[in-house]
């Protein structure tokens, strides 16, 4: 039994597909490629925003209408103008608005009153800005939602289609046409980038200034371009996140196809700066988008990933004439982390036959100042046949006998290598001209200078990185119990009704312990008495901390003391914490001590901890702990959930991962089980939201154990209402639809979300397939090699929940191990509050209710989520998917255009 909800394809193979649209096309067609436009406040003032839009709108040779609206004005520029939206003879797409912020809502009451569905707002907010700035914002959002009207603003510069001559902006001229899909934040850098791009040749699919972002957000447009045949790669200059788990979501799919590069500015103190750069860094390396520094490096890695492919690996070839311009590439390669690729023994005879007895005979590859065309082109593919080399850099200068452009007529049947980049720097001005054109034209990126081009190298495989590490399988690991979970929720509940914002040392482990982190055995002692007959009882030496819910950092008030190893030194101890407490802290009550063996340092001290940050949620880090770790500065940071490869990953971005592995005489520390340690901790960040930092520190690892020295939770306000606390960027494992059924055969199935590591029970699951339910799933025959591929299989795992969930039926058969018996899919529609939905059972288990099931836990996901239907297209000979729908309560209608059965449900 199977059914599909996109025929001929499959949404997770390709996450850019054609999927089904309503008849009005995709939700911001309206704005990119309408069909008529009313522009409201055209002027022929000149030097107005109403007469250069106006302008901007007839010049370019836009070939749909264009209506000026003016209420008191025939004519304006010698073109007919209407007193409103109403008295037009047609209906429009799109209205672009030039007017007072006052006459703002009531305009877009027009707008759906008229059937308009796009607006770009042009116009600045009211001029005091502040309350009533924001109270504006608020009252046009809530106009433009009443109308049904997809909003760009407003104070932004306007948006180009180059490709269809349409300029709704305020910007001087129109782009060039090209692949580049380009969004700013900024109208002045707009402006900036416009004027760069039109004397270096850059062509852009759509040129996006999106002003205050009431609306249309970073996802809606990354979608919108993502979705585009036209456009390439997008390049984002972003001053703001907005809805961080919107753009993540929406970046996450789309870099899988399209490569996504941003800048960001405000990454310092003195620029600014609105977030951790520290957490930036690591939500975009998270979901697979690259981080660029410069305006220039925004466009070139635009570039060259939109024409060249991923490098497998960090290991470059440089061909070149010149000693000098190489070794300033290889320095700037090593320094972004790449590797200079060593040559294999048969590609170094192959250059001993070819170049002069003096050449290097490493790489860099000198080939001889007078190289002629034919030995560069002998020489590149030389590197390009190695199979060490990654990627290939060709460096030329002009000398007398060099030939740039002739040497870049033989380079051109290289522009296409499989899996390894290759770009160029033809240094010098007017004798390389001729040359770079002809290189750029084939598809092979040029650079001014070497060092550059070995930066942006570099790049491309920090890019590739990025994208590998997001998708690859990860090891499972079992899910902590409900009552474990309860049970720290219960810790909090407690400290927040006393009005405490810290938990104790006491209370942090214990919450460490419901999550399977281990910790160092803690015990309180009330009085001197105590504490001498617990240290007796755990064993000496012991270390004493000053106990107390009000003192929050124990060092600061002198509240340690270590190495104790006699009663007479725990006595001295226990007065001297209380004599300190009672000097740095003030009045607080003291309450005690916790005793504790000291434990043998004999591993790495790790400190693992997480941070909440204003715009991302949840943040975690890793990195050296214990008395060096700030001084060594060693932090690497992710956005939560994690599984085990992420974990990992995590991990080998620190520097103390290298301490971790051992060396010579020192074993390895555990990796797998601190993998899965990170992971549980993970787990405990996304399912306790009031917890606002946690720090471990140290996090003793040796190859013998790995326990939590000592640990210190902060929580939120216990003021602030549940609704307002911060949630995780990336939405987590949703376990709330996570439940049992019983099949007709009275075998129990665990029905749930899928997860990044179910992919071999996938694989699995597909060898169960028939061809008859292949076909009704995909409506075509699909091969199982093709099914079961890794990266669609991942896709399918790894997905987002924000955008899609995935449920799998679940069978325990004993020493036959987990089995998957089936799925059943929600892909939500960009821009639509729809889901498309798609069913699969494994044959042998077709007859017994299973597909029945899925169904009714897919309509319950898509009531949970909101969702306003839930459609899917159905084969006619599938009667069974046909009978399951209807008995699930799904209407089902024939479909004469696709010439199969549309299901529909709706809430």
């Amino acid at each position: 039994m199977s059914a599909t909800a996109t025929p001929c394809s499959d949404r997770a193979f390709s996450p850019v597909a054609d999927i089904l649209r309503p008849a009005s096309g995709p939700p911001l067609d309206c704005i990119f490629d309408p069909h008529a436009i009313a522009l409201i406040g055209a002027s022929d003032v000149k030097g107005s925003v109403g007469r250069t839009l106006l302008e901007n709108l007839l010049r370019d040779g836009f070939k749909g209408r264009v209506y000026p609206i003016h209420p008191k004005r025939d004519t304006i520029l010698r073109h007919k103008t209407y007193a409103s939206l109403a008295a037009l003879p047609e209906k429009v797409d799109l209205a672009v608005i030039s007017t007072a912020a006052a006459t703002m809502p009531e305009i877009l009451r027009d707008c759906g009153r008229a059937g308009v569905r796009g607006a770009i707002i042009i116009s600045e907010g009211p001029r005091e800005g502040g309350s009533a700035g924001a109270a504006w914002e608020a009252e046009i959002l809530e106009e433009a939602r009443k109308a049904g009207v997809r909003l760009a603003g407003p104070h932004c510069l306007g948006v180009m289609t180059p490709r269809k001559k349409l300029n709704a902006s305020c910007a001087a001229c129109l782009a060039r046409p090209g692949s580049v899909g380009f969004i700013t934040q900024s109208g002045a850098l707009g402006t900036a980038a416009l004027d760069w791009s039109l004397r270096e040749n850059v062509g852009f699919s759509a040129f996006i200034s999106l002003g205050a972002m009431l609306d249309i957000g970073w996802g809606d447009l990354i979608y919108h371009l993502g979705d585009d045949p036209h456009t390439k790669s997008i390049v984002i200059y972003m001053e703001s996140i907005g809805d961080a788990r919107a753009f993540l979501s929406a970046a996450r799919e789309v870099a899988l196809s399209k490569p996504i590069i941003v800048i960001k500015p405000g990454r310092t103190t003195a620029g600014g700066r609105a977030l951790s750069d520290e957490v930036w860094r690591a939500a975009l390396q998270r979901v697979g988008v690259l981080q660029v520094n410069t305006i220039s490096e925004l466009f070139d890695m635009a570039e060259v990933l939109a024409k060249q492919p991923r490098p497998k690996g960090p290991r470059l070839a440089i061909v070149t004439n010149a000693g000098g311009p190489a070794v300033v590439a290889a320095d700037m390669l090593l320094a972004s982390g790449g590797q200079l690729a060593e040559l294999c023994p048969h590609s170094l005879a192959a250059y001993e036959a070819i170049l002069p007895p003096s050449w290097n005979r490493r790489n860099p590859i000198e080939i001889g100042g007078d190289a002629s065309p034919e030995l560069y082109a002998k020489a590149v593919e030389i590197a390009a046949q190695d199979p060490n080399t990654d990627g290939l850099l060709v460096v030329l200068t002009p000398h007398a006998a060099t030939q740039p452009t002739a040497t870049a007529e033989q380079l051109k049947p290289f522009a296409h290598l499989h899996h390894k980049p290759i770009i160029a720097s033809w240094m010098g001005a007017n004798q390389v001209e001729a040359g770079e054109e002809i290189l750029n034209a084939a598809s092979i990126p040029t650079f001014k200078y070497p060092d550059r081009a070995a930066r942006a190298f570099c790049q491309m495989w920090r890019y590739s990185e990025n994208l590998r590490a997001l998708y690859e399988t990860p090891a499972a690991v079992p899910d902590h119990a409900a009552a474990a979970r309860a049970k720290a929720a219960a810790i909090m509940q407690r400290a927040r009704q006393k009005g405490r914002g810290a938990l104790t040392e006491v209370e942090s482990k214990e919450i460490l312990d419901c999550y399977g982190i281990p910790t160092v055995e803690t015990r309180i002692a009330a009085t001197e008495a105590e504490a001498v007959k617990e240290a007796n009882a755990l064993g000496f030496p012991v270390a004493l901390k000053i106990f107390s819910e009000t003192v929050a950092r124990k060092t600061e008030v002198g509240g340690v003391r270590l190495h104790l190893r006699t009663e007479a030194a725990v006595r001295q101890a226990w007065k001297a914490i209380a004599a300190a407490v009672a000097e740095k802290a003030g009045a607080p009550p003291f309450q005690g001590v916790t005793v504790q063996p000291m434990a043998r340092l004999d591993g790495c001290e790790i400190s693992l901890g997480s941070v909440c940050d204003a715009e991302f949620g949840p943040a975690l880090y890793f990195g050296c702990g214990g008395p060096w770790g700030e001084a060594l500065e060693d932090r690497a940071m992710t956005l939560p959930p994690l599984n085990a490869t992420l974990a990992r990953r995590l991990m080998e971005r620190a520097k103390i991962f290298a301490a971790l592995q051992g060396g010579p005489g020192r074993d390895s520390v555990d990796v797998p089980e601190l993998e899965q340690l990170l992971v549980r901790f993970s787990q405990l960040v996304e399912e306790q939201p009031w917890i606002r930092e946690i720090r471990i520190d140290p996090l003793l690892a040796s190859p013998e154990r790995i326990v939590a020295l000592d640990a210190r939770i902060v929580l939120h306000d216990p003021a602030t209402p549940e609704t307002q606390l911060p949630r995780p960027a990336i939405r987590p494992y949703p376990a709330q639809y996570v439940s049992a059924a019983t099949l007709k055969n009275h075998q129990r199935v665990t029905i749930r979300p899928i997860k990044p590591e179910d992919e071999p029970l996938l694989v699995k699951f597909h060898q169960t397939l028939s061809e008859e339910s292949v076909y009704h799933r995909y409506f075509s025959v699909m091969k199982l090699s093709q099914r079961t591929a890794h990266e669609r299989l991942t896709r399918i795992c790894a997905g987002d929940y924000d955008r899609e969930i995935a449920l799998v039926a679940e069978y325990h058969a004993g020493a036959c191990g987990r089995q998957i018996l089936g799925v059943g899919r929600l892909n939500k529609l960009h821009g639509l509050n729809e889901a498309e939905f798609a069913l699969l059972i494994s044959d042998a288990w077709q007859g017994q209710g299973l597909g029945a099931e899925l169904m009714r836990r897919l309509v319950e996901v898509g009531r949970g989520e909101m969702l306003a239907r839930i459609i899917g297209h159905i084969l006619p000979d599938n009667h069974a998917m046909q009978h399951v729908c209807r008995k699930v309560g799904f209407k089902i209608e024939h479909d004469p255009e696709n010439h199969d059965f549309l299901a529909a449900y709706g809430f």
